[in-house]
């Protein structure tokens, strides 16, 4: 790169400078000349503003630049300023290094959580690193390469699902390359991409078998939890988080305002914002009888403490679910499907957005996925009642034989 720069004349009238700028292998720069020798032409505008020109007189100073004396100042820059980058090897990058560049960018620019970054270096280190090879130039990974990829990961035991993901964090890499200049086109864009359909199938409980599980709880607080949770639709994160202040009993409202993931600091909900759930009558009386306690009864004191004040261990809590699961004889399902069985409650007395807002959803098709999974017990009898006021049923079948 060889330097280049030009001149400029700043300042107000009688205070003019000249300053030089220039561009050389190590950046930009700017340094300040001297005061300019310009003078008054004798002529002014039409507004009546002077025009100065550059002088061409005797200086008026001994410290005032001519237009000559300061480009010969601007070509002594130019001729001491590095004219190329420092000899050395080129920089070559690696796709670990890709790798790394774009978990930095995950971690600091976009600010993804502790529990998410760790789903991120796992399927980088159980599955990109070792296929694309930590030295392999990330340049010369090509879009059959990518294919051939996923067609290992098809033939083997990963879900799609699973399979859409690493894919989409192996786009992200390759995108977050070619914006540093590393390479000059992503080649997961054209690559084939891996679809997959949410079955939309999931566990819930009955009211009655929520019950059962709280009285098989190893101690209150659990069952509290559990109701909570199923009652609520809180996330488990979210039930960690809960504080007293968040639970206004006058309101009959719970506030979820904060959400402490799995070995992670305290954060905003998932959604990002702020929002509130009616606080049912079951709920309300298990979160009452626990505000009774000894300790750990204050405003900003957990709801659901571990015995130092802290949020409860979740890992344990899943422990301890699934036993009481198993006592009081129920189908095997997740921790996770208390929130399923608030959804499934929910969309049957309130409007989809109301539910949407209660649970958090950005996306309402999210919430949809309840009211398919509401039965509708009288839909026969509904559509048997549409078609018979434009047919007659044919001889010998009648709804109580058929």
């Amino acid at each position: 790169m060889r330097a280049t720069g030009h001149l400029q004349v700043v300042g107000a009238a009688g205070r003019r400078r000249y300053i030089a700028l220039w561009r050389d292998a190590d950046g930009r720069h700017k340094k300040l000349l001297g005061p300019a020798h310009v003078r008054d032409s004798g002529r002014r505008t039409a507004r009546g503003a002077r025009i100065w020109r550059a002088g061409d007189g005797p200086k008026l100073h001994p410290s005032y630049l001519t237009p000559r004396e300061a480009g010969d100042r601007l070509a002594e820059i130019l001729a001491a300023a590095p004219a190329a980058v420092p000899a050395g090897p080129r920089f070559t990058p690696t796709f670990s290094e890709a790798c790394a560049e774009w978990l930095r960018y995950v971690e600091f620019d976009r600010e993804r959580t502790e529990s998410t970054l760790r789903d991120y270096c796992h399927t980088v280190r159980r599955h990109l690193l070792p296929h694309f090879g930590d030295d392999t130039p990330v340049g010369k990974i090509t879009t059959e390469d990518i294919d051939a990829f996923r067609e290992q990961l098809l033939a083997g035991h990963l879900s799609r699902r699973s399979i859409q993901k690493i894919l989409v964090i192996l786009h992200g890499i390759f995108k977050r390359a070619k914006r540093r200049k590393w390479i000059a086109a992503n080649p997961a864009e054209d690559a084939e991409r891996v679809t997959f359909t949410r079955s939309g199938d999931f566990s819930v409980l009955t009211p009655a078998e929520v019950e059962a599980l709280g009285r098989a709880a190893a101690n209150d607080q659990d069952a509290a939890i559990f109701l909570t949770a199923a009652f609520t639709g809180l996330r488990l994160g979210e039930l960690r988080g809960l504080r007293w202040r968040d639970v206004n009993f006058a309101n009959r409202i719970v506030h979820v305002r904060r959400n402490v993931p799995a070995h992670a600091t305290e954060r905003v909900p998932k959604s990002g914002k702020v929002r509130s759930v009616p606080l049912v009558d079951r709920a309300g009386q298990v979160l009452d009888d626990l505000s009774r306690r000894e300790l750990w009864t204050q405003p900003d004191d957990f709801v659901f403490p571990n015995a130092l004040g802290a949020p409860f261990d979740d890992n344990r809590l899943r422990t301890r679910f699934r036993e009481a699961r198993d006592s009081a004889g129920i189908e095997p399902l997740r921790f996770h499907d208390l929130r399923h069985t608030f959804g499934t409650l929910a969309v049957r007395v309130f409007p989809l957005t109301d539910v949407k807002a209660f649970m958090g959803h950005a996306d309402i098709q999210t919430t949809m996925l309840y009211v398919h999974h509401v039965p509708q017990h009288d839909a026969a009898d509904k559509l048997s009642a549409a078609l018979s006021a434009e047919v007659s049923p044919g001889p010998g079948f009648s709804a109580t034989t058929a």
